[in-house]
């Protein structure tokens, strides 16, 4: 966990841009490997949800990085970054291949750093491909993770979703007055 001000939450390392692979680090201290694989890079229209998200219409063309994330080679999340086209297209969030030093990171290089972070979180029963690919038995839960980073200037950047095995899974934020 990290603090940043008067927050302290494990979702720090992922939004702060500086921690390099921040699954791989966090992975290592639960005592095990942390991968993924890219399962692929397109522009789509956005969803209502997405469009919402990003400050845009819904339909408007985004650009999203879809991921499965690995512990020790098991699927324990799927992540979909989404990002507005007017900042993705022509670099390597568009790309179908990792982004050396994260996203996060390559969005601070094209002068857009986040400086806020609004997270939500929720539950619900896994549909039936989340149990295909994370390995779920039918009436298994995952946790969702809808996180939007955001510029000093109100400019939603980047909005992600992540479904995540809710099996031994926590999320943990403090405030400090």
């Amino acid at each position: 966990m990290t603090t940043a001000g008067p927050w302290t939450s494990v979702s720090m390392p992922y939004v702060s841009g500086r921690h390099g692979d921040a699954w791989g680090a966090e992975a290592a201290q639960h005592g095990g490997t942390g991968t993924q694989q890219l399962l692929g890079v397109e522009e789509v229209p956005a969803s209502a949800t997405i469009a919402d998200m990003l400050g845009s219409a819904p339909g408007e063309p985004v650009v999203v990085r879809r991921r499965l994330m690995l512990f020790d080679n098991q699927p324990v999340e799927l992540v979909d970054s989404y990002y507005p086209t007017r900042i993705a297209r022509g670099t390597r969030l568009a790309e179908a291949r990792k982004v050396p030093g994260g996203a996060v990171a390559l969005l601070a290089d094209l002068d857009y750093p986040p400086r806020r972070v609004r997270e939500d979180v929720s539950a619900r029963l896994a549909t039936p491909s989340e149990r295909t690919i994370l390995q779920l038995d039918a009436s298994s839960c995952v946790l969702l993770l809808a996180r939007i980073l955001i510029t000093e200037n109100d400019l939603p950047v980047e909005a992600s979703v992540m479904t995540m095995v809710a099996d031994g899974r926590r999320l943990r934020y403090e405030l400090t007055p």
